[in-house]
């Protein structure tokens, strides 16, 4: 799943990261790394802490500006941008403002077309959790692709 993610970032870094003068051209793919890694992180540590319902509340979501979940991902993404590169909180929340919201609504949006497979709740939540019971009562409620 996180190559999936890491692609994702990939496509929507343009405005954010690639053509932001606060990220050296030479630390893109690394800021972009970490963005991907933060949002990874933060959905692991829902899961972990049993915050499935959070997860399955955001993959059901029509709208994720006022999701927890998306708020928690800004916050750990802003933090690990501070700490990697050297931004003030001004600068790498402005990243993530341009970044996430576009990112997390395609992660949703993909995840729930059952014409695209490069989100599958079930690989999502295996790789999030190892699998187990969790997968099976998510799958329950949000069906299989095929």
């Amino acid at each position: 799943m996180f190559d999936q993610l890491l692609k994702l970032v990939k496509e929507h870094a343009g405005e954010a990261i690639i053509n932001n003068p606060a990220i050296p051209n030479q630390h893109n793919d690394a800021a972009i790394k970490t963005a991907a890694t933060g949002i990874m992180d933060q959905l692991k540590n829902v899961v972990k802490t049993g915050g499935v319902s959070s997860l399955t509340g955001l993959l059901a979501s029509k709208s994720i500006e006022s999701n927890p979940l998306i708020q928690g991902i800004s916050s750990n993404v802003t933090g690990e941008l501070m700490k990697k590169f050297g931004l003030d909180k001004g600068q790498a929340g402005a990243i993530v403002q341009k970044l996430i919201p576009v990112v997390m609504s395609q992660f949703v949006s993909k995840t729930n077309d059952p014409k695209d497979n490069s989100f599958d709740v079930k690989n999502i939540v295996s790789s999030l959790s190892g699998g187990g019971g969790i997968l099976s009562g998510i799958s329950k409620i949000f069906g299989s692709k095929k």
